[in-house]
């Protein structure tokens, strides 16, 4: 069940951005105005904001529970949502304007499903089973990206046009709601009483720690690097490398799921033997190394099979890095408020991911992609260089450290 809500997790995200990304640059939409729409991401770094409504209340009485009843709620809304946008035939003036709110309020409802599936899959794993449920999630996540990304894309340039993508996408929501109607809910959950008890206790328990502000740094910075990198990778590999839509789809999206797959599982058994922190600092490594790899494609004139070498590597150590930090928000999260805690870590992840975009944009306009992807790898530094300074609170729990000051 873990892998299946990971795929409902991750299947809206390339919706609202990189395959709508696709769609407005085969219609001619400029670079600029891309790297603008990717800021219609901007309810995944404020979802924390709410969470304390969906952890406070529940949804279709005593069956629907705390956790299932939203879930199934919020991907029927989603499947409507993706319908509107494929009946979005202009996308340009005020269809540009429809089609952008309607991805808006896609990330909203896929930050809520976010909020309410962490909470579920932190509430029903045991600690021995973070590692590889952390894994098997982020595989179906990832699944879900590459079928609302590169299967969606295929399916748009070759068959179905990009409104008929977004409504076979729409009856998958559909499906996935009918089986998470039947996911078990999670029983030792006690909600809270008040709703201040739901907003104000959690970030009060958090920033109690004196590594509060560190950890939220570190949490920013680690995937600043990738966000950046990814941002517009799919218009680079359009525009910039020269290869089609379908090839962007094969190989971008489908070829990388091997080593995404690959990648979640070995980074879940290698934290079972290496430990947290060490998987951290060594898959965050090779996440910035393969940032180089773009960069490479930008200064030659790559062939498909390069491209798919690139391509490979980055799916692998994004699978490996994913899981490794999915692992790492559960365990700073207190189970009395996971809901609301997770939602606060996940949403700074997310952070790089929205507001790196009008950046790269302009960086990539104005510098061109060689430059770009080299400062990609320059900004995946800082975050593991404090990674590594916090590795006596990541090691042994930020509850343990609380008499020690970071100096």
């Amino acid at each position: 069940m873990t892998l299946v809500l990971g795929f409902a997790s991750g299947l809206p995200l390339a919706l609202s951005a990189g395959t709508l990304q696709a769609w407005l640059t085969v219609e001619g939409l400029d670079l600029k105005t891309l790297g603008w729409l990717t800021v219609l991401g901007l309810p995944y770094t404020y979802k924390f904001s709410w969470a304390p409504l969906l952890d406070r209340f529940a949804l279709g009485g005593r069956w629907g529970g705390r956790r299932r009843g939203w879930m199934v709620g919020l991907l029927v809304t989603m499947a409507l949502v993706l319908l509107l946008m494929s009946w979005t035939l202009e996308v340009t003036g005020s269809g540009l304007t429809r089609l952008a709110s309607l991805a808006f309020g896609l990330v909203v409802i896929s930050a809520s499903f976010d909020i309410v599936f962490d909470a579920w899959r932190a509430e029903s794993l045991l600690p021995s089973q973070r590692g590889l449920g952390a894994a098997w999630s982020v595989i179906g996540y990832r699944l879900a990206m590459l079928t609302s990304g590169g299967l969606a894309l295929m399916l748009a340039d070759l068959y179905l046009g990009f409104a008929g993508s977004y409504q076979l996408m729409a009856g998958l929501c559909l499906v996935l709601a009918v089986v998470a109607a039947f996911a078990p809910e999670p029983l030792e959950t006690r909600p809270p009483k008040t709703l201040r008890e739901a907003v104000v206790d959690p970030f009060r328990a958090f920033f109690s720690s004196p590594w509060a502000w560190w950890l939220l740094a570190s949490i920013v910075l680690y995937k600043l690097g990738d966000a950046f990198a990814g941002s517009l990778s799919t218009a680079f590999l359009i525009r910039g490398a020269g290869f089609s839509p379908a090839e962007v789809g094969a190989v971008n999206k489908g070829v990388g799921l091997l080593a995404t797959l690959v990648g979640g599982l070995a980074g879940g058994w290698l934290m079972t033997r290496l430990g947290l922190w060490r998987c951290l600092m060594a898959f965050g490594g090779l996440q910035a190394l393969t940032n180089l790899g773009f960069w490479w494609l930008a200064v030659s004139q790559p062939s498909l099979f390069e491209m798919t070498l690139v391509i490979l590597a980055e799916n692998l150590a994004g699978g490996m890095g994913t899981a490794a930090f999915v692992a790492l928000l559960m365990t700073l999260c207190d189970v009395r408020y996971t809901a609301t805690q997770f939602a606060l870590l996940s949403a700074l992840a997310s952070i790089g991911r929205v507001w790196v975009g009008p950046v790269a944009g302009h960086a990539a306009s104005d510098w061109g992609w060689g430059p770009f992807f080299l400062c990609t790898f320059l900004a995946s530094l800082p975050g593991l260089l404090l990674m590594a300074r916090l590795r006596p609170v990541i090691e042994t729990g930020p509850a343990s450290q609380d008499d020690s000051r970071p100096s």
